[in-house]
């Protein structure tokens, strides 16, 4: 098997791409054949030791898989050789065969494309989680969007629709908001990629002037740092605000604000609610298959790299330059 491992601390520059022996699946475990790999930003940190989860060297990261069962371990029961499956492994992905503990696999329908199920679960898993589970979106609220040309952001774009929100697109670039009227955003708006103080009061008076009435029901926020303020200044009484991510820093919130219009600031951890609550996982997958089939949400893949170009495909997903999904296919 051919594995893309992280050997040292650093970029994607330190990447190499080694050759291993196969794995054998243990007990409990299934032997994949890896066929799609989705990217992701954890994956960036991971191999600079930024990441909560940091595993023991040599590993390749890639927590997103899409494969085919090659071989079921002892005990494994449900699964077969020849199942097409998708599984979230923390790290690991970006390698031609990995094992897995079967309990962390999922069959997925035999119309997905192993690329669409690679690039599936966490950012549709996040997004449904974060505005179903934590917001309670409601049809006709208005739902704002930081970041929404990235995966996540993308996926709840599209989930908000489906939930009957007013969609507001919040990106860096006119060709990120053009992407995000594409994929169903009702407005769109381009902040700054530097806010001080007077740019931030600007964003704030944009964004209540796109959402109208009393401003945004919902903040989906996947950028942190300077836009916090601004989003959380503009929220509707009763608002709620989700903490997805930040990548542009850990932001300093005034709690007053909260008080002020009644608002509740939410934190998002989907892959903590995965393990804590199997069962809710389990009904919003169902959701999301049914979504898919329907054809009212698809991964917006943008992006394709052989293995052997992991590294470019994670310099891509560092540089805030990806609209979308970035996957490795394994050829």
């Amino acid at each position: 098997m051919k594995a893309m491992l992280s050997t040292a601390v650093g970029g994607p520059e330190t990447l190499q791409l080694t050759e291993l022996p196969d794995p054998v699946p243990g007990k409990g475990e299934l032997l994949l054949r890896v066929h799609a790999a989705g990217v992701n930003f954890p994956d960036t940190l991971m191999i600079r030791d930024l990441y909560q989860m940091k595993p023991p060297r040599p590993f390749a990261p890639g927590g997103e898989i899409a494969g085919e069962v090659l071989a079921v371990g002892e005990g494994v029961s449900g699964y077969a050789p020849g199942d097409r499956v998708l599984a979230l492994t923390g790290h690991g992905g970006f390698a031609t065969h990995l094992t897995i503990k079967a309990g962390t696999a999922v069959k997925i329908p035999d119309a997905m494309p192993y690329e669409d199920a690679a690039c599936f679960v966490f950012t549709y898993g996040t997004s449904h989680h974060a505005l179903k589970d934590r917001a309670a979106l409601q049809p006709g609220e208005t739902l704002l969007i930081l970041g929404a040309a990235g995966g996540v952001g993308a996926a709840a774009i599209e989930l908000g629709k489906a939930a009957g929100a007013r969609v507001i697109a919040a990106v860096s670039s006119q060709e990120k908001a053009d992407f995000c009227r594409q994929i169903g955003a009702d407005e769109t708006l381009v902040y700054p990629r530097e806010l001080d103080r007077d740019a931030q009061k600007a964003l704030s008076a944009e964004i209540k002037k796109l959402a109208g009435g009393d401003g945004v029901d919902v903040v989906y926020d996947a950028v942190g740092g300077a836009y916090a303020e601004p989003a959380l200044r503009a929220m509707a009484w009763k608002g709620r605000y989700l903490v997805v991510g930040f990548p542009a820093g850990i932001p300093s919130i005034p709690l007053n604000l909260t008080l002020l219009k009644g608002c509740q600031i939410l934190g998002v951890f989907w892959g903590a609610s995965v393990f804590r609550e199997p069962q809710g996982h389990a009904a919003n997958m169902a959701d999301l298959f049914r979504l898919y089939g329907e054809g009212r949400i698809k991964p917006r893949i943008s992006a394709r790299f052989p293995l052997e170009q992991a590294a470019e495909a994670l310099e891509m997903m560092q540089d805030r330059k990806v609209l979308g999904k970035v996957v490795i296919t394994m050829g």
